[in-house]
């Protein structure tokens, strides 16, 4: 009896050794994990959405070696009278205004600063839409209505099968795919668990088999679409996002701090929302969008693929918001509108006809509440109207 209870000790200590191995070498994982399941608790977000890079595995897009653009001061405005109930109810954390090419409100709420680099969730989707049509331009690509899995061919046989770039483009795709946020057992919190887990990307698109349409004949708003344009992307030219993006468009900014991309487990970026960048830096890509893709004299970006990725041109319902190339049209707009749009209140507003730039970051728990989305665009609109008096 003795010598059982001897034997069972040991047995016992080398599962906790066994058990203390395992916890070490998954410490990452778990700990990422952990970070993932309270990302968006009510005492964490702010922080949060400034440190995604202590949470998540990410790269740097390094912002070049070149001067850092200033962004000039301009006569300063007022906000509406019924802007510090919108800025509290919002949760807002910054919000930036440039007129004319000058910046004419800018504060940090919560704590922020213009040094916190916040993350650009759904924004980040319209960051991609320029970097590809840099590269189409260049003929990286032989026809927008070419099947992606010309380039990405591990998606061969599945729900990607005979969806062109132009399908993912305009989210219209036909995969089905659950961008509920507020399901815990729906494919956009599964895409994070993989993520947080060191998971693959790429393998978690190319398992998608279901779809609910033809390519091409319904739209519906499907975040991974763009990571397939990303993949389209690294197999068309060889070369990560992170890098192209920060040759062809962040290093000509002459931003003031290195962007980052929350990446996956072997180091592929999070192109459809996990790119973090100062605020002011967001403003600079916004201006340089909204000035037809030129900036400092060099265009930067076609002129012609900003007006055709920010065209309506997606089969949205009547009365929706449009859509374009990864760029959002409000109901409502008028030419040269459009907005890039991310989950818990991230926006890049653009008004081209006014000369008009926000940029807004938000920890907005509520952002799915009826009527908000509408609001901020009314107060982005409001803002607008009276500036141009």
């Amino acid at each position: 009896m003795r010598s059982f209870g001897k034997w069972l000790g040991r047995i016992l200590l080398v599962l906790l050794i066994a058990a203390i191995c395992v916890g070490l070498w998954k410490r990452e994982e778990i700990t990422r994990l952990l970070a993932v399941n309270s990302l968006f608790d009510a005492d964490k977000i702010v922080n949060n959405f400034s440190s995604m890079d202590s949470a998540f595995l990410s790269t740097p897009v390094p912002r070049g070696d070149g001067p850092v653009v200033p962004l000039n001061t301009g006569t300063a405005i007022a906000l509406p009278n019924d802007a510090g109930d919108w800025v509290q109810d919002r949760q807002l954390t910054s919000l930036l205004v440039l007129h004319r090419g000058q910046i004419v409100f800018e504060e940090y709420f919560q704590g922020t600063s213009p040094e916190d680099r916040r993350i650009s969730w759904s924004v980040a989707k319209s960051y991609l839409s320029a970097l590809f049509g840099v590269l189409h331009a260049e003929g990286a690509f032989g026809s927008l209505d070419d099947p992606v899995v010309q380039y990405a061919p591990m998606l061969r046989g599945g729900a990607y099968d005979t969806a062109t770039i132009r399908n993912v483009l305009q989210m219209s795709s036909g995969i089905t795919f659950n961008e509920d946020y507020l399901d815990p057992k729906s494919d956009i919190n599964r895409m994070g668990r993989i993520l947080a887990l060191g998971g693959t990307m790429d393998d978690f698109a190319a398992g998608l088999n279901e779809s609910f349409a033809p390519p091409g004949q319904q739209w519906k708003y499907t975040s991974i679409d763009t990571h397939v344009l990303g993949m389209v992307i690294r197999g068309a030219t060889g070369r990560s996002v992170a890098d192209l993006l920060s040759e062809k468009i962040l290093s000509k900014l002459g931003m003031e701090q290195d962007a980052l991309y929350v990446t996956d487990g072997v180091g592929v970026a999070f192109v459809l929302g996990g790119l973090n960048i100062t605020t002011r830096d967001y403003a600079r890509f916004g201006l340089m969008i909204e000035q037809d893709g030129m900036w400092n004299g060099e265009q930067i970006v076609p002129a012609d693929w900003i007006k055709e990725s920010t065209t309506a041109s997606a089969k949205t319902e009547p009365g929706a918001y449009g859509y374009g190339y990864q760029w959002w049209i409000p109901t409502g707009s008028q030419p040269g509108q459009f907005i890039g749009r991310g989950i818990y209140g991230q926006y890049l507003y653009i008004d081209q006809g006014r000369d008009v730039v926000i940029v807004m970051t938000s920890a907005d728990r509520n952002f799915r509440d009826p009527g908000v989305d509408i609001g901020n665009i009314e107060m982005f609109r409001t803002i607008v109207e009276g500036i141009a008096q």
